[in-house]
């Protein structure tokens, strides 16, 4: 990974002098960045922003909920210009409650698909992730597996791992199948894949592919970028619990496979906003975009840079196309269906 992160920086630094010299908004050249993301790739990049800029990026991380409630209570006052997260329905959370303003920029809002942005422009996708079925290689075939849906037949009584209903993942996930069909099947099938389970949720993602590994389960429904870092874990028990699972993309002869983001959003008080803009610009930019892919293995949000080598091994898959703020108009009904059905 050391070499991935050095060839990253040179990398960045001819990405950061290809942006557009936004016009200063404040005599005092910094960008506050309140963020959810707790990646060395990330502290790359922004490094590589503050060298070629000038511009000093003030980076306060915390839980993603801690985040936007300190948001709320600092109001006018708050020195965030920008708020990045994992999952749209956070994002979703965060305009909500009027945290977010909306960006006029021409760029970043033609680079971001439709789907992958606020229809009012408040919030952006960075990056995306899949949601996706991997399975042992050893005890299941593929050609078994089909959609979200089909997990809830009985051949997989006992086989699934899943992590628990608080995650965000897997409340997006139930918020998807609500828009797609309706509360009444969304409950049902909650409640038949809590009785498929292997165990009680536990754990992360990369969790759910150890435990796969280890013969407690099957199935698990993890995001793809999660692979990737078991895959390219420096621990031999974690690489070899990734390669131990295949990868399947769920739901391709119909709506496609659940995807969500890594996003922004510009603060609605944002004291540097010249800065802020500058910044989601480069986060964009056809290089950082490649760097994310390459160093995370999370998807670009640009359609014109390519997946990293490893995600293209997993090969092409269809993406469901839903606006991810149905994920978060829907979540609270996905909270409720995992409280009424048991899964913990």
């Amino acid at each position: 990974m050391r070499i991935i992160f050095t060839a990253l920086l040179g990398l960045l630094i001819v990405a950061c002098s290809n942006q557009t010299t936004a016009k200063k908004a404040t005599s005092k050249q910094e960008v506050n960045v309140y963020t959810h993301r707790h990646y060395d790739t990330d502290k790359i990049l922004l490094g590589a922003f503050e060298k070629e800029t000038g511009i000093k990026v003030n980076v306060i991380k915390a839980k993603a909920d801690e985040l936007i409630e300190k948001m709320k209570i600092e109001g006018a006052q708050s020195p965030a210009d920008i708020l990045i997260t994992s999952d749209a329905g956070r994002l979703y959370r965060a305009k909500s409650l009027g945290l977010l303003q909306t960006v006029n920029d021409s760029n970043i809002i033609n680079v971001v698909p439709r789907h992958l942005k606020d229809e009012e422009n408040q919030w952006f996708g960075i990056t995306k992730r899949a949601r996706v079925v991997v399975y042992a290689k050893d005890r299941v075939d593929s050609a078994q597996l089909s959609t979200y849906e089909s997990l809830i037949q009985s051949d997989w009584k006992e086989k699934i791992l899943v992590r628990s209903s608080s995650n965000i993942y897997n409340q997006s996930l139930l918020a998807s199948i609500v828009a797609h069909h309706g509360e009444e099947v969304a409950a049902n099938w909650a409640k038949m894949l809590v009785a498929n389970m292997a165990r009680n949720p536990k754990g992360n993602d990369r969790d759910q592919v150890k435990a796969i590994a280890a013969g407690e389960g099957d199935l698990a429904i993890v995001n793809t970028y999660y692979l990737g870092k078991l895959l390219n874990s420096s621990n031999e028990e974690e690489k070899k619990a990734g390669e131990a699972v295949g990868i399947f993309f769920p739901n391709q002869k119909d709506r496609g496979t659940h995807i969500n983001i890594s996003g922004m959003g510009l603060a609605k008080h944002s004291p540097n906003q010249a800065n802020a803009i500058q910044l989601m610009n480069y986060l964009l930019s056809p290089n950082v975009q490649k760097a994310f892919a390459e160093a995370n293995f999370e998807y670009p949000v640009r359609i014109d840079v390519e997946p990293s080598e490893l995600l293209k091994s997993w090969g092409t898959f269809e993406e469901d196309l839903i606006s991810l703020s149905e994920l978060g108009a829907n979540n609270q009904k996905a909270v409720m269906i995992f409280d009424k059905v048991g899964w913990r």
